[in-house]
């Protein structure tokens, strides 16, 4: 099959073929339609998440696909199934990690799920069935995006009716933030972004107000919108040390949360005053936003099909695995929200 390789960090992706190894006690073989990216792949690539012991290896860790092969023990799947695939765990048995070779028998590492080839072993507890009425390429968001940003929304922050809430960052993580956010009635969600493109969208998805970090600063900002007040809740996605701060330093004190689902390039620290902890503030992460990928991707399916989650709108161009780097910078750039890699199945 062909695959996109790591092979050096900061360098770009190789295409080339490699074997499929034979599956292992709690396995399963996908044949890959469609893979999301984000910017954890991103970093990946750069080697901005700290020292690459696994080189060459495997990427991806959002898809959709259909099963082919079953190990041995596997229960929670079928050939021919048709499956979504993430790294948020769920039931079924937890393999983690396999090998496999390219045509000169050098050895390519790959973790429980990878989704940038043609075809993939994963974990059995990496996949979930596709719920009815969800396509293929709607359903790759369900491994990552959604689950991380609209399960930050429904699992940790649960607006109360009149909340004021800020989304930092509108990748496919933000943005699921905010269209979860827009089904609560709060009075005020803001979007900040520095792309008016992505502002433009967030308008149509339920921000009440938008702020272009690079033309103002968010936290005068929100504090002019709020009347001193500050928000209750802010989510953080756009993977920067600035941004975290400024979405910490958005919310009020006495209960205001800050919750961030980015993780910025390896060593590097936030810096919050803590005074502002002791007057009752709060901030935490969040691991795929507190997610069970059995109990949540059906219900934020049926949203998506009840037309209140329209997801298809982040989805703006589609790449073969020819062009993955191509892909990759355009997220880097921001042009695109949710770049897919389609594998023409």
């Amino acid at each position: 099959m062909k695959a996109a390789v790591l092979e050096k960090a900061n360098s770009p992706l190789i295409i080339k073929e490699i074997n499929i190894p034979k599956l292992q006690l709690g396995q399963v073989l996908v044949k890959i339609a469609f893979s999301g990216i984000c910017h954890s792949q991103l970093m990946e690539v750069q080697g901005k998440r700290g020292v690459d012991n696994y080189l060459p290896h495997l990427l991806g860790h959002e898809g959709s696909g259909i099963v082919t092969d079953i190990g041995e023990n596997v229960k929670k799947v079928k050939v021919g199934d048709k499956v979504i695939l993430g790294w948020i765990k769920s039931s079924g048995q937890d393999v983690g990690s396999t090998k496999y070779t390219d045509l000169s028998g050098k050895v390519v590492n790959a973790g429980a799920v990878t989704t940038f080839s043609e075809f993939s072993v994963v974990s059995e507890n990496r996949c979930t069935i596709i719920p009815d009425g969800v396509p293929m390429d709607i359903a790759v968001l369900f491994g990552c995006a959604v689950l991380t940003g609209a399960g930050i929304v429904t699992n940790s922050v649960k607006p109360a009716p009149g909340s004021k809430i800020a989304i930092f960052g509108l990748g496919g993580i933000g943005l699921s933030a905010l269209m979860a956010a827009s089904l609560y009635n709060c009075s005020m969600v803001v979007a900040i972004d520095v792309k008016d493109e992505k502002l433009e969208l967030a308008k149509q998805l339920g921000a009440t107000h938008t702020i272009n970090s690079l033309k103002f600063d968010p936290v005068k900002s929100i504090d002019e919108l709020t009347k001193g007040e500050m928000l209750d809740y802010s989510i953080e996605s756009a993977g920067l040390i600035q941004t975290i701060e400024q979405a910490f330093n958005s919310i009020k004190r006495k209960g205001g949360l800050c919750i961030f689902a980015s993780h910025p390039q390896n060593g590097e620290k936030i810096s919050i005053d803590p005074y502002e902890l002791i007057c009752g503030k709060n901030i935490k992460g969040t691991w795929g936003g507190m997610c069970n990928p059995d109990v949540d991707i059906p219900k934020f399916a049926k949203l998506y099909r009840d037309g209140k989650l329209p997801l298809e709108k982040l989805i703006t161009k589609r790449y073969s695995l020819t062009y993955i780097n191509e892909a990759f910078s355009d997220l880097e750039k921001g042009i695109v929200f949710r770049p897919l890699i389609d594998f023409g199945i």
